[in-house]
């Protein structure tokens, strides 16, 4: 391509979203929460619905959300998300809405609130962040936290005995009729930021179809609660987490599958 004068244009390979403010993340270097915002805000955008949305932050890590998504934003009480969610969907239909939060958020605190927003098939979306370990808080156990993983709560590593098994999320949230899409995916990779960004792109489509909830789990590596740099973090997700939580789709409706 060439401009007026006659000039070679550069092509544009990469440019930044609509979806996403021009505020620094504060995030560790390596946290994946940067990444899943990106991919969030790119769907948003290329489904030209920004300007309806409305994202429901967690507490969390993600506890400054409201900063960097280009879109209306509400603070929610700890694991109440999904309460939030279900009140600005049901006096706002024509919003489009989600929630974003993490293991601490969802599956501690928040159990009660997703389940039975899933069961009521409230037609909101979730994306849920599980990096198996309290990240804002100084890296206690989760529910997600793996069996034997070393925790500033669990130093001898997770017991069954002591703290049962880890909550597989995407799996009971598929028991539940009223959910009627849910996912899990990584983001440790190109290719699987990649099918990250399909899924997440389908569970928005879901809600946009008026077809109910939907979750995309997404694992999520935490390198300065687990003790390993960058790199080591992202293997760490493909030979620890992903065994423990398989990637996939859990459930789809005919729609888009």
């Amino acid at each position: 391509m060439k401009d007026e004068g006659g000039r070679r244009k550069a092509a544009v390979s990469w440019r930044r979203t609509r979806g996403l403010t021009d505020t620094p993340f504060h995030y560790c270097p390596g946290c994946s929460h940067g990444v899943i915002h990106r991919l969030v805000a790119e769907v948003l955008d290329e489904l030209g619905v920004l300007e309806k949305t409305v994202g429901i932050c967690p507490v969390g890590c993600a506890v400054f959300a409201y900063n960097y998504f280009n879109c209306d934003m509400i603070e929610a009480a700890h694991g109440r998300a999904p309460a939030v969610a279900t009140g600005v969907k049901r006096v706002l239909p024509d919003r489009v809405v989600f929630t974003y939060q993490g293991d601490g958020d969802l599956a501690a605190i928040g159990t009660a609130e997703i389940v039975h927003a899933a069961a009521r098939s409230e037609r909101f979306t979730t994306i849920f962040v599980n990096n198996a370990v309290y990240g804002m808080t100084g890296g206690q156990m989760a529910p997600t936290t793996l069996l034997g993983q070393k925790t500033t709560t669990t130093p001898a590593g997770r017991e069954v005995s002591v703290a049962g098994f880890p909550l597989k999320v995407a799996e009971l949230m598929a028991t539940l009729d009223g959910a009627v899409y849910v996912a899990r995916v990584s983001v440790h990779s190109p290719k699987h930021i990649l099918q990250a960004k399909r899924a997440i792109r389908e569970a928005f489509k879901v809600q946009l179809d008026g077809l109910g909830f939907a979750l995309v789990e997404v694992l999520s590596a935490c390198p300065t609660n687990w003790g390993l740099a960058p790199p080591d973090a992202l293997r760490w997700v493909e030979e620890k987490m992903i065994p423990v939580y398989p990637l996939g789709k859990f459930k789809v409706p005919e729609e888009i599958s």
